[in-house]
């Protein structure tokens, strides 16, 4: 079925970390992972998509974390859409090629809430993921191996 990004999710603004305390939870940026505070913006699975820098560096977190201003974060309809097959799904666009800024590149909601996904039903999704995650385990477990070598 086809959606709107805004019908399967909320496009939050992440906010500014420089006043938090240090802590356990982590914040994202467009680049990754910046720091850790003790405070979190929002807790559970969201798709991290940058508002300004390099456009493609979707991320997916999950539990507590905090984004900063340069990075929107998702409140996902979980009864439409698996936050991580959203993931996947948002993965397959070349944000970059949507870009708003002039100097440094950007996106907005009003673009992003626009965006059409092609979402199946649930069964679907999670039978997708079942094949995927497998696999994502393994890169993972190779990547980590890859840095203790390089370490």
């Amino acid at each position: 079925m086809k959606y709107k990004l805004k019908e399967v999710a909320q496009i939050q603004y992440g906010k500014d970390h420089k006043k938090l305390t240090d802590g356990n939870i982590p914040v994202f940026g467009t680049g990754g992972l910046m720091r850790h505070v003790d405070n979190y913006l929002f807790e559970g699975d969201s798709v991290l998509i940058p508002r300004k820098g390099s456009l493609n560096g979707l991320q997916f977190v999950t539990g507590k974390f905090w984004t900063v201003d340069t990075l929107f974060w998702t409140k996902i309809d979980v009864e439409k859409v698996i936050p991580k097959y959203l993931f996947y799904v948002l993965k397959q666009f070349d944000f970059a090629q949507m870009n708003v800024g002039s100097a440094v590149p950007s996106l907005t909601t009003a673009l992003l809430n626009d965006l059409e996904i092609e979402i199946p039903n649930l069964g679907i999704q999670q039978s997708t993921l079942n094949k995927i995650n497998p696999i994502e385990s393994q890169i993972n477990n190779l990547s980590m191996i890859n840095d203790n070598l390089v370490a």
